[in-house]
């Protein structure tokens, strides 16, 4: 890439009347240099079985080349044809709820035969027609792939295969997995049950394993067949998305990112977040954290929101603030979802760039200035390289197990993950995500593990090594608690990594009104609430590791609640309790001056944020977000620079005022 791709979903299908000339005049007035096409109609390219009719693509290939617009092509697989469901009914997806329905998208089982026959049918004929045009620059596989609960008889079987192969012997199952427990112990390959109905945490979790690396297959598989017709220069990428909680919030549970997107020439994904007065830029943040870190590069945002909910609705100046955010944090490309408000169906109300009377809007008047300054300051900001101190680790396995064991109230994994993610957002520590399996740790000079609930013992040394070689770490509670198969560490709690935090525990409970934080981080007179723990409390008993904080409880006072162990030339905080965010805040911010990671940059907090990178040409480039309606001021503390936007100088120690929902873009030098 040598320019910043600003783009949208371009559905030429779904417009109620022939406008393309008209909508290419205005997406070239916005700004608009890309746009993704094609992966939501595979019923308009074959109506009938065998019947292919991609005319539709290549009037907006040919267009769009004319107007020097890019084009993305998607393989239209996530959305089937109803004649397919009509002749193969057994296309859709069984899950735990039974068999499917035909109506919604991403509802076929990807391993089904049949459909992976229609599948690759359907990608070598629009690969034929789109691969060698001008226009065409790469290839979304798929779109936001997930394995759909998939848990019919076919899978089924398939997991009695992985389960040979992966543990070799019924014994070594049974052993493992705890399978003597309530008669569930299984003797006979040809017994094994399906895992619909299994109450057994360590099965169920392995199935969640099991399923997550079908979808590997599936995109790789894809990937393949695209790879016979790609020419020189075209990539290859797909929008990974997250848990969904009415927006963009946490690790994907049906989805290894990091292995999925193994394949792909550039990771990309799909954000979507609070705005007007919750905009907050948290999750634009770690979106762009996490998709980064999956291929230690830049990444496209494939799809954000333009106008989308009525209470997305961006406030002046919110678009401009989101999607410098995302270049921030390291992406090439903004695309939103979609050009145009759609007039009828599911998404109606989720309204695009354009509003449905197709006229310029606010939010479109304002892409238009973002179109431009992307445009003119595209060569310094593009390519961002970003090296980050601190990585936080994520496991999709963790989630697997603590889903089948949630903590109180129904906090689940990504609870704590945001927990302790936010908190470094606030702070504006930089963060990459790693994985468990990561050999690289010694890249970071700070390691955050969020309740690594199921993990091997291989992991844990790693960890271990990692500050006994001068790392420091910082444990939330439930971590290191069970083995790879979710079996409960028949040591002392925190199992393996006892020997580097120093302390240990044996018993938990869940705290009630009057549980609180005291002592050296917690002193009398912190502010009422801030030391309140909620949720879950640890029992520690310190053995080498210094007590931060102790519980204010008339029956627990006697226990650890924060340790921290100097282990080697590093350190490994404890924290054994979930708290309110402003106690974790403190906590994190005296292990961060501990690591020696409290910066000029610290000294400013959220709502003022700041990112920074180098840019291509090897100038420093700084972002200063303003997440609020009131405008601040701070002191810039770094070297002399110029301010990209206005083009103004900017010096040293220079009082700055940023607007509501304003940014800054400064080059050091």
């Amino acid at each position: 890439m040598d320019h910043l791709l600003y783009g949208v979903a371009y559905y030429d299908e779904y417009m109620p009347y022939d406008r393309l000339d008209e909508d290419i005049r205005m997406m070239q007035e916005a700004g608009i240099n890309t746009v993704r096409i094609a992966e939501s109609t595979w019923s308009t390219h074959e109506p009938q079985n065998g019947v292919f009719n991609f005319s539709p693509v290549t009037r907006v290939l040919d267009a769009m080349h004319a107007a020097g617009i890019h084009v993305i092509v998607g393989t239209p697989t996530y959305a089937i044809p109803a004649w397919m469901v009509k002749e193969h009914p057994d296309v859709l997806a069984v899950t735990a709820k039974g068999e499917g329905r035909y109506g919604a998208r991403q509802i076929m089982d990807i391993t089904h035969p049949v459909y992976l026959f229609y599948a690759e049918r359907i990608i070598r004929k629009l690969m034929a027609v789109v691969h060698k045009h001008p226009a065409v620059i790469g290839y979304q596989i798929d779109n936001e792939t997930k394995h759909y609960e998939t848990a019919g008889a076919n899978v089924q079987l398939k997991f009695v295969k992985y389960m040979r192969e992966t543990y070799g012997t019924l014994e070594a199952i049974n052993h493992q997995f705890g399978l003597d427990y309530w008669s569930n112990r299984i003797d006979s390959w040809e017994d094994f049950p399906s895992m619909v109905g299994t109450i057994n945490g360590s099965l169920g979790a392995e199935f969640a394993r099991f399923q997550r690396g079908l979808v590997n297959e599936f995109l790789a598989w894809q990937i393949g067949i695209v790879g016979e017709y790609k020419q020189p220069g075209q990539f290859t990428t797909h929008n990974f998305d997250f848990e969904w909680r009415g927006h963009s919030f946490g690790v994907q549970p049906s989805v290894d990112h990091f292995a999925a997107a193994a394949p792909f020439d550039i990771a990309g994904v799909d954000i979507y977040h609070p705005s007007q007065d919750n905009l907050t830029g948290t999750e634009i943040s770690f979106g762009g954290d996490m998709t980064r870190s999956l291929k230690q590069d830049n990444y496209f945002v494939l799809e954000t929101q333009a106008q989308a909910f009525p209470e997305w609705t961006p406030y002046p100046g919110q678009l401009r603030l989101q999607a410098f955010s995302h270049i921030g944090s390291g992406a090439s490309m903004v695309a939103y979802w979609h050009w145009h408000s759609i007039h009828n169906s599911f998404e109606t109300y989720w309204k695009g760039l354009l509003s449905h009377d197709f006229l310029p809007n606010p939010v479109y008047k304002e892409a238009r200035t973002i179109g431009a300054d992307f445009k003119r300051l595209s060569d310094r900001l593009i390519g961002l390289k970003k090296t980050s101190k601190v990585a936080v680790m994520v496991s999709n396995e963790a989630m697997s197990a603590i889903e089948w064991f949630k903590l109180p109230g129904g906090v689940i994994y990504n609870d704590v993950v945001r927990w302790m993610y936010d908190e470094l957002y606030k702070m504006n520590i930089a963060c990459d995500f790693i994985q468990p399996s990561c050999t690289r740790l010694s890249d970071y000079e700070l390691i955050v593990v969020p309740a690594l609930y199921a993990v091997s013992d291989e992991a844990l040394q790693r960890l271990n090594e990692y500050v006994r070689s001068g790392g420091h770490a910082v444990y939330s509670f439930k971590s290191g608690f069970t083995d790879e198969q979710v079996k409960v560490r028949h040591t002392a709690q925190p199992g393996v990594i006892h020997e580097a935090c120093g302390v240990a525990y044996s018993h938990f409970a869940t705290p009630n009104a009057s549980a609180g934080l005291t002592g050296k981080l917690f002193p009398e007179g912190t502010e009422a609430g801030v030391h309140t723990v909620r949720t879950w409390m640890e029992m520690l008993v310190p053995d080498s590791a210094e007590v931060l904080a102790s519980y204010n409880h008339p029956q627990w006072g006697e226990y650890a609640a924060v340790t921290r162990n100097s282990f080697g030339d590093g350190t490994a905080t404890y924290i054994g309790c979930m708290t309110e965010p402003a106690a974790l805040a403190v906590i994190l911010r005296d292990t961060l001056q501990v690591a020696g990671l409290w910066g000029e940059d610290q000294q400013l907090s959220f709502p003022l944020i700041v990112k920074s990178g180098v840019n291509r040409h090897g100038s420093t480039i700084r972002y200063y977000y303003n997440y609020s309606a009131e405008s601040v001021t701070f002191q810039y503390p770094h070297g002399a620079g110029q301010e990209l936007l206005s083009g103004n100088p900017v010096a040293h120690a220079e009082e700055l005022k940023l607007e509501a929902w304003g940014v800054f873009i400064i080059s050091e030098g």
